[in-house]
């Protein structure tokens, strides 16, 4: 491999200062921060030269500068594109496997503070936390601490729809300190990382939510799982069931979730994504106390950011030196990405295997 640098390209910010600070202990690879208030003029033709592309998230991302098919296209010497945390609904993994471009997260960066998200959402809806606190704001007293009985976690049963970084966290959280059942809905994993990860598994999505106190969605939006849940998965909870989403908008109905949620056919939800984020302040779903939300925020804090800035700067390492990147999504890429990058750069150091 030549000593040529590869130019890694990024708009305004990363996730956490230590990321550029971190990029900068390999010398292989030339970061280039873009202001996307600047004129296109200025950036597509940085962005037309780069090797890599570092995404911001989605709601932080002018949609032209999403890796879209068209976008890829005027990208020729792009190599590989990164989203900035789990998540990657931004980019078309398959335009991307086209062309030999490699598409990576940072799967796992994110698991502890989303996993803890998703007990603070069960802890508050059960124990009726936001409704007893706005009854104590108000100037009526025509409430008695009785009205607001909550219940325990303890020995109940979550139901968790996919069980990768985030959904074995939440399984083991639960199973730890509240002995809860864990069932989880996953299609794409063995019987035996069930085993490994605590929980029970079902085959049937609907089934699931029959038996579960609370249902956790905890799987990647995807063509596959947009929509997924919806008006048959809700009619079939308890009415002393809860329904949490801490993944990503689109893959629950918001309108049937109301629907449940009007009718009391459930005891509430927890949501920290929207189809459209943030959620207007007149959304239906925004008028009911058993429903408490966050502005999908869930991995946002110090220590994830932190996680995920330094996580992709390590991997942009590895990846901009020829090797196999650990987080990879779309691995049908590789041998198309191996060629694409000795043409551009000549032998690599490392093979893959090392």
């Amino acid at each position: 491999m030549t000593g040529a640098a590869k130019r890694l390209v990024y708009f305004d910010q990363w996730m956490d200062a230590a990321g550029p600070e971190w990029i900068a202990k390999y010398p292989h690879i030339d970061l280039i921060r873009m202001d996307q208030a600047a004129s296109e003029g200025e950036i597509w033709p940085i962005l037309a030269a780069a090797h890599a592309y570092q995404c911001r998230p989605t709601t932080e991302t002018q949609a032209k500068y999403f890796p879209s098919a068209e976008f890829l296209d005027r990208c020729p010497n792009l190599l590989a594109v990164a989203s900035a945390g789990a998540g990657y609904d931004i980019i078309d993994v398959a335009a991307c496997t086209e062309r030999g471009i490699l598409v990576c997260n940072q799967s796992g960066a994110n698991a502890e503070s989303v996993a803890q998200h998703v007990l603070a959402m069960m802890l508050t809806l059960s124990k009726q936390l936001i409704q007893s606190d706005r009854a104590i704001r108000r100037p009526e007293r025509n409430w008695t601490r009785w009205d607001y009985c909550g219940r325990e976690l303890t020995e109940k049963t979550i139901g968790i729809v996919g069980l990768g970084n985030i959904g074995r966290r939440v399984s083991e959280i639960c199973r730890m300190l509240f002995n809860m059942r864990v069932l989880a809905y996953d299609p794409y994993i063995t019987d035996a990382d069930f085993t490994e990860r605590g929980a029970e598994r079902m085959t049937d999505l609907t089934a699931m939510f029959a038996e579960a106190d609370f249902i956790s969605i905890n799987c990647p939006l995807t063509d596959e799982t947009r929509g997924m849940i919806g008006a048959e998965q809700y009619g079939a909870l308890r009415p002393t069931a809860y329904f949490i989403s801490t993944a990503r908008g689109g893959i629950h109905d918001e309108v049937a979730l109301e629907a449940v949620i009007k009718s009391g056919a459930i005891s509430g939800a927890g949501l920290d994504v929207f189809e459209l984020e943030p959620p207007a302040h007149d959304h239906a779903l925004l008028a009911y106390d058993n429903v408490i939300v966050s502005p999908h925020n869930a991995g946002v804090t110090g220590d994830c950011n932190f996680n995920m800035a330094t996580w992709s700067a390590d991997q942009w390492g590895e990846l901009l030196a020829g090797r196999r990147p650990p987080r990879l999504i779309n691995p049908e890429a590789w041998d198309a990405f191996q060629t694409r990058f000795n043409e551009m750069f000549g032998a690599q150091g490392l093979s893959a295997a090392e």
